[in-house]
């Protein structure tokens, strides 16, 4: 009797997780890149928070996870989805008592696109670690910059005020 109240005591007492936040939030990117790759949307889509952003590689890809569901939902359901193989990825844990905040960037290796980069930010919620923002960009290396700017830059984005030396 005594061991069954200290038992139901022991369950009462909210635990702190022991789980490495760095490693799990780790998992869940690796897992997002995975569902990317297979074209499963649910299991894409659930890894992220209900008000996460994506953000690609046009400066017109700003989207909500509704509109990103939406550009993606005809690729995924036609089993077409995207692979992009990370590494040297580099997480930091937010400071703070919470542990529930993490960033993130990685190198990632795409067949289409090559060398490319994803960065983010995850959020412990109560269902686990989800992604709140990602990033996909594509790292120009500077002795490339001003041809890659000149390409896509029209004269009426020039600025006569921009310092030509960057």
């Amino acid at each position: 009797m005594i061991a069954a109240l200290a038992a139901l005591a022991l369950m009462s007492v909210p635990l702190q997780s022991t789980e490495d936040p760095v490693v799990a939030a780790e998992a869940v990117v690796d897992r997002m890149h995975a569902a990317a790759s297979h074209a499963d949307a649910d299991a894409y889509f659930g890894l992220f928070t209900p008000d996460a952003r994506f953000i690609g590689t046009d400066a017109t890809e700003r989207w909500s996870l509704a509109q990103f569901k939406a550009y993606a939902a005809p690729y995924f359901s036609r089993g077409q989805g995207w692979t992009y193989r990370p590494h040297d990825r580099v997480t930091t844990l937010a400071p703070g008592d919470c542990r529930c905040i993490v960033w993130f960037d990685e190198l990632l290796d795409n067949a289409a696109y090559g060398l490319t980069r994803g960065s983010g930010v995850l959020r412990r919620t109560e269902d686990g670690w989800k992604i709140e923002q990602y990033v996909l960009s594509m790292p120009i290396p500077n002795d490339k910059a001003k041809a890659v700017v000149a390409l896509v830059q029209s004269p009426v984005e020039a600025r006569p005020d921009a310092d030509p030396a960057h």
